[in-house]
């Protein structure tokens, strides 16, 4: 299985993209002009400082709480090397980078596998606490889950922690913090957060952890000097202020239109999917159509790379109405 798969890859130009989970919507004029500025700056070594502060003062957290990372991807390397772990658990399916990275710092990972059958429908992908292994010291869930768009209960992620283990609820695409646990400090927790779908800039790389102050403070050891650029220190500043909580609402209201409009149009084509609180939709139309897209010019994330799930899975995109028309049209006609 390549777990190294990710959606950019299918994403190919002259494809309509439904594969990769960034906001249709150019970055606001607002937040283009504070990177814009920020390139004045490039001569000196860049200082995430006052971007942590920022973000601290965001989630009602302290300073030391927060760590600046060159996207999310960056904090799951900088977990895997933060100890010799010694039971690894990551919930499945779920984004894999976890997984690479744990597997790169040479650790065994165990996968906790959700999607329990239930008699005629769709598994359920919610996760049963109890399923976690009583020694697991490290776990992994995603809240909600790429690619499963499942939203767990914070009670029950924070029934997780424990003497003896880290928690790391991957909260990426909780864009209106429904369920979220960043702004709480709670021992044995991580928050790792990203800004590059909402805003879409992706290519910047800017991302976070939140934790308790001595976590926060051995993850800052592992991680490469200057490893946020300059112009990301600068996003994340911009992406703080009132300007943007009241754009980031507004975004994610528009975004819950259109999966509604997606979800519906699926219902109307008979295509199982999840219900889903994510900017994208799993749905399982069956096997060969993933390629069957392709060659009519559409790209979907296939899901045979996401432990749990098969060929006959795809996550789809959300997309304007007018977009999603697109991909309806094929999934209804006639094969």
């Amino acid at each position: 299985m390549n777990l190294r798969h990710h959606g950019d890859r299918e994403a190919t130009p002259g494809l309509v993209d439904f594969a990769v989970n960034v906001h249709p919507a150019p970055m606001p004029s607002w937040l283009r002009e504070a990177i814009t500025r920020s390139v004045d700056d490039l001569a000196r070594y860049p200082d995430p400082t006052e971007a942590e502060a920022a973000l601290a003062t965001h989630h009602h957290r302290e300073r030391d709480d927060v760590l600046a990372t060159s996207g999310a991807a960056e904090a799951f390397t900088l977990i895997a090397r933060l100890t010799a772990w010694r039971r690894p658990v990551v919930v499945h399916p779920q984004f894999t980078e976890p997984d690479v990275a744990l597997e790169n710092a040479g650790h065994a990972v165990d996968h906790v596998v959700v999607g329990s059958p239930r008699r005629g429908g769709l598994p359920d992908f919610g996760l049963e606490t109890t399923a976690i292994p009583d020694d697991a010291d490290l776990v992994v869930v995603g809240n909600p889950t790429n690619p499963t768009g499942v939203r767990h209960r914070a009670a029950a992620l924070q029934e997780l922690t424990g003497e003896g283990r880290l928690v790391v609820v991957d909260e990426a695409f909780n864009d209106n913090g429904a369920e979220s646990l960043a702004d709480e400090r709670i021992p044995g927790l991580l928050v790792v957060r990203s800004l590059t779908k909402l805003w879409a800039i992706a290519g910047l790389r800017a991302g976070y952890v939140l934790g308790e102050p001595d976590t926060v403070a051995r993850l800052r050891e592992l991680q490469p000097p200057w490893s946020v650029s300059t112009p990301a220190a600068a996003a994340m500043i911009a992406c703080t202020s009132d300007q943007a909580r009241a754009e980031a609402s507004a975004r994610d209201e528009q975004v819950t239109r259109w999966r509604e409009h997606l979800e519906q149009g699926l219902r109307d084509a008979g295509i199982e999917h999840v219900p889903s609180s994510a900017p994208f939709v799993l749905a399982r139309p069956g096997a060969g159509v993933h390629a069957a897209l392709r060659a009519r010019g559409v790209a979907v994330r296939r899901c045979d790379t996401f432990p749990g799930l098969d060929d006959s899975w795809v996550r789809i995109a959300v997309r304007p109405p007018e977009v999603t028309r697109i991909l309806l049209d094929l999934l209804s006609a006639p094969a």
